[in-house]
């Protein structure tokens, strides 16, 4: 592979594997992984400090003039997200901010607010970029377009263990109710929904377990940038 520069484009629902994928995949390309969900995530933070009512839109844009956010990559390739300054990354992980994330990732403002910075990371690097419009708005001309997915319940499953580990338990009940109505709410809203590009590539997990998904992945995105 010469020293062109491309974008990976990694779109999917909530709980599918994009994040540890994505991360797994660049690290293996040798190239800048970027979690945009961790982006909408960080927002969604500052409006739940701010005790805003998610139901009130208006008052959720008037935060974003005093909203910075940024990231940082160490020495291990690891995203960092710093919100006005403050280190989040893994306060954005709680189940809550999950909530807060669909919420403002609905808003086109917020969206628009965050668009120049996502793409301007994609024009100075190669990058594997995952999220819910990656493929279809954010780098609609993405080299590799890949709709990333697996069954709602096996998700759920996936989510369970991954909340276990960070602490915070929650049944499994109430992971798959949560992941259902963050299907709806992304598919369904106004401004960029959560669909399958049209030329994206589809990578079903359901029946893999993390280093086939990774093979599939990486067999995926080197056949397309011609590896």
């Amino acid at each position: 592979m010469d020293n062109k520069r491309y974008a990976v484009a990694i779109d999917g629902p909530s709980g599918a594997g994009k994040s540890t994928l994505a991360k797994a995949a660049a690290a293996e390309l040798g190239i800048l992984y970027v979690d945009t969900g961790a982006i909408y995530r960080t927002i969604g933070l500052y409006a739940c400090r701010r005790e805003a009512d998610p139901h009130d839109l208006a008052a959720i844009i008037t935060l974003l003039p005093d909203i910075q956010v940024s990231m940082a990559y160490g020495e291990d390739g690891l995203q960092r997200m710093l919100l006005n300054g403050e280190d989040v990354t893994d306060v954005i992980r709680r189940p809550e901010i999950s909530r807060w994330a669909s919420v403002v990732s609905a808003i086109p403002e917020v969206r628009a607010f965050l668009l120049e910075m996502q793409r301007e990371l994609a024009r100075s690097h190669s990058v594997v970029m995952d999220g819910r419009d990656i493929g279809t708005v954010v780098l609609p001309q993405a080299e590799v377009k890949i709709f990333l997915t697996a069954s709602p319940e096996i998700r759920a499953q996936r989510r369970m263990k991954e909340l276990e580990q960070r602490g915070t338990p929650q049944p499994y009940n109430q992971v798959l109710s949560d992941i259902l109505q963050r299907d709806w709410a992304d598919s369904h809203r106004e401004t960029a929904p959560l669909r399958q590009a049209e030329d994206a590539l589809l990578l079903d997990t359901s029946h893999l377990d993390f280093d086939q998904s990774r093979e599939a992945l990486l067999h995926m995105i080197k056949e397309r940038i011609g590896w």
